[in-house]
């Protein structure tokens, strides 16, 4: 009890909650527009929240990103075009309903179905807390480094028919991360006897180019566009009684989030299609699918907001990012000198704790926020992508420019947001390079701080924990090469 009084202490500042509400708001209205989504404005605001507090600027951004999906299925439902990437399943079911005359029910069941799996994820996540500060202390250099490296393997094969080029990307984030002094000796390792690569390649310059230069350039060549949505008349009350239709659906589907979220590397798209799989296979109705059926688009929507609080166990308990958006996190601990992991939850747990009922409230703002302002929205719908663009790119250099006021930077931010643009156009993953970086360097720090203990290869997994990670990455490789394999024979016996 008193370490929830102590974190709701913590909370009940103004410059919490004022960071925790235009946050959820403003991650509903950048979700809602099409083509920026919460990496983007993430990675612009980055640079100023690290002169903020870290409950501060931590709750703006996790605003940001728990709240983006929520809008994101607003285009979604109305236009057939996902305010967010991770809302593309909603268009399966959402706009169907709407071409039924029934827009006001779809953003209903969405806004329910996401709040039920906001809500639930961050009650697990509760649950789970006294565990994981039993847990965490056991984790020392050896374990942090499997679990970085077991992150890093299913990051790479969470990629389907990319795994190759995933890997590729992960190795040249982890080459990035070794430029400039090399952190024990101090000595250069890849200046080529350049003093500006002396510092090494900022990861806040890698993000802003790779996400937020990238998609302003993408926006520039593109089309100038300018998507228009009918207003929704009456009231969205209704889907939070029409839930109670689809608890079972929204209950396993906000599992599958909570689950997925977890483990690194995986995410809101594997937990969204389990999950509507699921739906599918177990309704009464399964012909209804992809053609407007209200349980598709409550197991999409609920899976894909359990995701957020399940996301930050790893980052909080080990300090490993699964994803994009956790790992720019990251940073900000880092700068305040806040180190997540084992010693958070030792020492910092009403910190932890504040966040936790952060989540919580975001879910119930946010929710109250789109009950009545959703037709408001709309007119952000329509802000035509040239002038995004512009904007997006006019904010990310002033970004770049503040972080240490070189022009250096600008240039570097430029280079890789050309270089996100061409992997944007062939298809290819960004989130690799960010991760290789992040987990390159906790894997270097924590071998370093291990190999003095460290006699044979089998001292590396001669304690139980680090065992189990072992066991699990050789499980998880072989399992890989099966399917490959298995798919391999599959695509034989078709040309036969």
């Amino acid at each position: 009890m008193e370490l929830l009084l102590a974190a709701i202490d913590n909370l009940l500042r103004w410059d919490v909650l004022v960071a925790l509400l235009i946050g959820s708001i403003g991650g509903v209205l950048i979700g809602a527009i099409p083509g920026v989504g919460a990496a983007v404005a993430i990675a612009i605001l980055l640079p100023a929240t690290f002169s903020l507090e870290p409950l501060v600027g931590l709750t703006l951004l996790l605003g940001i990103y728990g709240s983006s999906m929520y809008g994101g299925s607003i285009p979604a439902i109305l236009i057939n075009t996902p305010g967010t990437a991770v809302n593309a399943l909603t268009t399966y079911d959402g706009y169907p309903m709407t071409q039924r005359n029934e827009a006001r029910r779809a953003l209903s069941l969405a806004y329910s179905a996401s709040f039920m799996g906001g809500v639930f994820s961050v009650i697990c996540l509760m649950l789970l807390s006294p565990l994981l500060a039993l847990i965490a202390p056991h984790f020392g250099s050896r374990e942090i480094f499997l679990a970085a490296l077991l992150g890093i393997i299913l990051v790479v094969l969470a990629h389907r028919g990319k795994v190759f080029a995933a890997g590729m990307l992960v190795c040249f984030g982890i080459f990035l991360n070794n430029i400039g002094l090399e952190p024990m000796r101090y000595t250069k390792r890849y200046t080529f006897e350049q003093s500006w690569l002396a510092s090494g390649v900022d990861l806040i310059v890698v993000i802003l180019g790779l996400f937020a230069l990238s998609q302003a350039f993408l926006l520039l060549v593109k089309k100038d566009e300018r998507p228009e949505a009918a207003r929704v008349s009456g009231g969205i009350f209704q889907g939070l009684k029409e839930l109670w239709l689809y608890k079972r659906v929204a209950t396993v589907a906000s599992s599958f989030g909570v689950v997925m979220g977890m483990i690194p590397g995986v995410g809101e798209f594997t937990a969204q299609f389990m999950s509507y799989t699921y739906a599918q296979k177990t309704s009464k109705t399964p012909e209804q699918f992809g053609k407007g059926s209200p349980e598709g688009l409550v197991s999409s929507e609920a899976a894909n907001n359990a995701v957020p609080a399940a996301a930050m166990i790893p980052l909080l308990a080990l300090g490993i990012p699964g994803e994009a958006l956790t790992a720019m996190m990251l940073s900000v601990f880092y700068v305040h000198n806040v180190i997540p992991g084992p010693q958070l939850f030792q020492n910092q747990m009403d910190f932890v704790m504040a966040l936790y009922i952060a989540l919580l409230l975001l879910n119930v703002m946010v929710l109250i926020f789109l009950l009545f302002s959703t037709n408001m929205i709309l007119k952000v719908i329509r802000i035509p992508t040239r002038f995004l663009g512009v904007v997006i790119l006019t904010l990310s250099f002033v970004g770049v420019y503040s972080l240490r006021n070189s022009m250096t930077d600008c240039i570097i931010a430029a280079v890789f947001g050309v270089f996100g643009l061409i992997l944007k156009r062939l298809d290819l993953p960004t989130v690799p390079i960010i991760l290789g970086m992040v987990l390159g360097n906790i894997m270097e720090v924590k071998l370093r701080s291990s190999m003095p203990r460290v006699k044979t290869p089998l001292d590396f997994i001669d304690r139980p924990i680090a065992a189990i990670l072992f066991g699990i990455i050789l499980i998880v490789i072989f399992m890989h090469i099966r399917s490959v394999v298995k798919e391999y024979r599959s695509t034989k016996q078709d040309e036969v």
